[in-house]
């Protein structure tokens, strides 16, 4: 009976789910931890607000450096007609609209000019629109059976292969804006306007001849013109390297965004310092449908600063975070002040006689 007592000891304690004794595991490794006083909670506090106050000002300033134009064309109205062209896109499907817009800069644009496409209350970062998109088919190796992420819009009705297939793609924004001064249209460059890492390595055309490449694929369903007539003067962005579609399959993560449509051609004597204050034309050949599901779209001219596009959120978020951050610091030293007054007098009032409270 000993004998079997000592063997179901052993068993037992070879079973245990108790940790090692090791430092480690018993948690008795040397830990630091802060006494967080009035000595070190103030000037922290005070360190924070007074860096914060002066960086956010200098951001704001450099983002205010660079100008910016908004115009939304959502409604414009159809140039010799009484309709808007958003209405014209709702009534009758596939239909083209012309529209212009007059406007005047009240400012020289002076630098590098970009001009955005903005739209709003589109979720381009939907799971199911996201993962709707062919890789292998973007790097040129085209193929009859494109992925299955591409459903609804890999085949056409009569079984046809799309390429490029997918949601993405078959979006694409297809509106085209350009600008003129007094008669005389501005030159645009609609190259250097994506990501050149993208162009290099996400998006490759077919060897050989373009055209005969996609014989046997059809266009997406909402395209206006075939994959290999996106850009006919510039074989290096046409195809799947046309720049308008790699800045569109570049998915954005809010509803309303701006992607990068055209670049200001400074070759040309006139602008090679931007563009100067004046009046100006905005011709819209009108043919995405935003108004079904309440979206709008805009046209955005810009220049850069030092640091980047237009934006003053960077600057605002640091002076707000350090004037909390000196009213805090100011608060708290009040009641450090009045409070450990109090205490010293209740301190200074103990005798013999006092009692504990």
């Amino acid at each position: 009976m000993s004998t079997q007592n000592v063997e179901n000891e052993e068993t037992a304690a070879s079973k245990s789910k108790r940790p090692s004794d090791s430092a480690f595991k018993q948690q008795r490794l040397p830990a630091w931890q802060p006494v967080l006083t009035a000595r070190t909670v103030l000037p922290t506090f005070f360190v924070i607000g007074v860096l914060f106050i002066p960086i956010g000002v200098v951001l704001l300033h450099f983002s205010n450096t660079a100008n910016e134009l908004i115009i939304d064309y959502t409604r414009c109205q159809q140039v010799g007609g009484s309709q808007t062209c958003a209405d014209i896109l709702k009534n009758t499907t596939g239909s083209k609209c012309l529209c212009q817009l007059n406007f005047t800069l009240t400012a020289d644009f002076t630098g590098d000019v970009y001009m955005y496409y903005g739209l709003t209350n589109y979720y381009q970062n939907h799971r199911r629109y996201v993962k709707s998109r062919d890789d292998e088919q973007l790097l040129g190796r085209l193929s009859q059976t494109p992925s299955s992420d591409c459903t609804p819009f890999a085949y056409t009705d009569d079984g046809k292969p799309i390429a490029p297939c997918g949601a993405i793609a078959n979006s694409l924004f297809n509106d085209t804006l350009t600008l003129s001064q007094d008669g005389v249209k501005i030159d645009l460059l609609n190259t250097g306007i994506a990501w050149p890492s993208d162009k290099r390595v996400k998006f490759r055309n077919p060897e050989g001849n373009l055209t005969k490449a996609l014989e046997g694929f059809a266009k997406p369903l909402f395209w206006q013109t075939s994959l290999d007539e996106l850009d006919v003067s510039n074989p290096e962005n046409n195809g799947f390297q046309n720049e308008d579609l790699i800045v569109w399959m570049r998915t954005a993560a809010l509803p309303s965004f701006r992607k990068l449509y055209r670049r200001l051609d400074q070759t040309k004597n006139q602008f090679t310092k931007g563009l100067k204050a004046g009046n100006y034309t905005l011709d819209i050949n009108y043919n995405y449908p935003v108004i079904s599901f309440d979206g709008t779209k805009r046209m955005i001219l810009s220049t850069t600063s030092v640091l980047g596009g237009k934006n003053p959120f960077l600057g605002i978020a640091y002076i707000v975070v350090g004037a909390i951050c000196v009213t805090l610091g100011l608060a708290l030293l009040f009641i450090h002040m009045r409070c450990s007054r109090s205490s010293n007098m209740e301190m200074m009032n103990v005798n013999p006689h006092t009692q504990y409270s």
